[in-house]
């Protein structure tokens, strides 16, 4: 092959299917802007709809590792309910602080999460029988701890997780403007470690052209975005919370042997376990890190709440799964990304929050969001059929 033609092959790296879920969310974005009159993107609208949409990332988060790995996870909601019924009665009843109910929370959550793995993976029960167990158990504990009643007047630090900002410089906030411009300045300079890493090795990578435009729109949505906040009442601490979440997991994901080990399993268990992978254990600590980011959810749900009830969590798990679904995710497992995972919950969450401004009734709300999730599913298989 002529030298022109190999550079030329090394730089055909984007696919701009791939994209799909960010346009689609920019889209409905737009038209809810337009629809509502330009109230979608009011300070405190943003703010709203990160804080009450965190618990649905948080879990998508794990979520995304369950499905990539091929099973699903039926029980988050109720161990939303469970855990969150434990936060609350070891700050009321136990006498626990705050910071030591909170670590409590996601030791709960993380052996309930081992728990379950035992069953899928060393039993050999499969991941939906176990989970729909536990969707019933958990949700009995959490009426038998609370006796069917609520625990509220939680301390003021732990709500803070859930509703509180950082301290406001005054309007605009100049902290949550320079965390942005920090935040946008660590993007560019490890996108371009990155290309840079993938020029040293030989490896393909993005035309020059789409590298930078996809850098310059990441910038401009976090600086936009931070540029809102800083109107509002300031950086939520939640989304400080889940920029790390995402952070953290999408280097697990893609960059860590324990990552690939979880794509392995998905696309071919069989060649999976002749390459030596010890899927038992993987399989164990996907489920570990789903209840301990369920417990974590708990913890977010009841502190923006103020206080925790035995109906907490219904229907979370339904608002995961189809998060990770609408993100990209393969129905048979071995495909999905976390940043894909958040775009899919943030596009259920601009429909929530859209939907809800221009006041349509939920019956209709929930029509659409399913049939935004159908469609979804149809996209990914017919991008999966267009690719073989």
């Amino acid at each position: 092959m002529p030298p022109q033609a190999a550079a030329s092959k090394k730089r055909r790296r984007v696919d701009l299917r791939q994209y799909g879920i960010l346009a689609a969310l920019v889209v409905i974005i737009l038209l809810f802007q337009v629809l509502t009159g330009g109230r979608l993107l009011y300070p405190g609208n943003i703010s709203n709809l990160i804080q009450q949409n965190a618990y649905v990332l948080i879990l998508a988060i794990g979520m995304v590792m369950v499905i990539i790995a091929g099973h699903i996870d039926l029980s988050v909601g109720s161990v939303v309910a469970a855990v969150g019924a434990i936060a609350a009665l070891a700050m009321n009843d136990w006498g626990m602080p705050w910071w030591a109910a909170v670590v409590l929370s996601l030791v709960a959550g993380a052996l309930i999460g081992a728990w379950q793995g035992f069953w899928v993976a060393f039993v050999g029960i499969p991941a939906f029988i176990v989970t729909l167990a536990g969707m019933l158990v958990f949700r009995g504990v959490a009426l038998v701890l609370l006796t069917g009643g609520t625990v509220s007047g939680l301390p003021r630090p732990f709500n803070a997780i859930g509703s509180g900002a950082l301290p406001s410089t005054g309007t605009p906030d100049l902290l949550t403007l320079g965390i942005g411009a920090l935040a946008s300045i660590a993007l560019v300079v490890q996108q371009l470690k990155g290309r840079a890493d993938l020029r040293r090795l030989d490896l393909p990578r993005e035309r020059m052209g789409s590298f930078v435009f996809k850098n310059a729109v990441a910038v401009f949505a976090i600086m936009y975005l931070c540029y809102l906040l800083a109107y509002s009442r300031g950086l939520p601490i939640i989304l400080i919370l889940l920029a790390g979440l995402v952070m953290a997991y999408s280097f697990l994901l893609g960059r860590t042997v324990f990552g690939r080990h979880i794509y392995a399993m998905g696309g071919n268990l069989n060649a999976a376990m002749m390459s030596g992978v010890k899927t038992r254990w993987v399989n164990f600590l996907v489920f570990v890190n789903m209840g301990f980011l369920a417990g974590l959810a708990a913890v977010v749900s009841t502190a923006r709440a103020g206080g925790a009830v035995a109906s907490a969590g219904e229907g979370f798990e339904l608002d995961a799964i189809a998060a990770v679904f609408i993100g990209g995710a393969s129905v048979q497992g071995g495909v999905g990304t976390v940043v894909g995972a958040v775009i899919g919950g943030l596009v259920m969450g601009v429909l929530n929050q859209g939907l809800s401004i221009l006041s349509v009734d939920a019956a209709w709300q929930q029509i659409i969001k399913g049939l935004v999730l159908l469609l979804a599913v149809v996209f990914g298989l017919s991008r999966k059929r267009n690719a073989r």
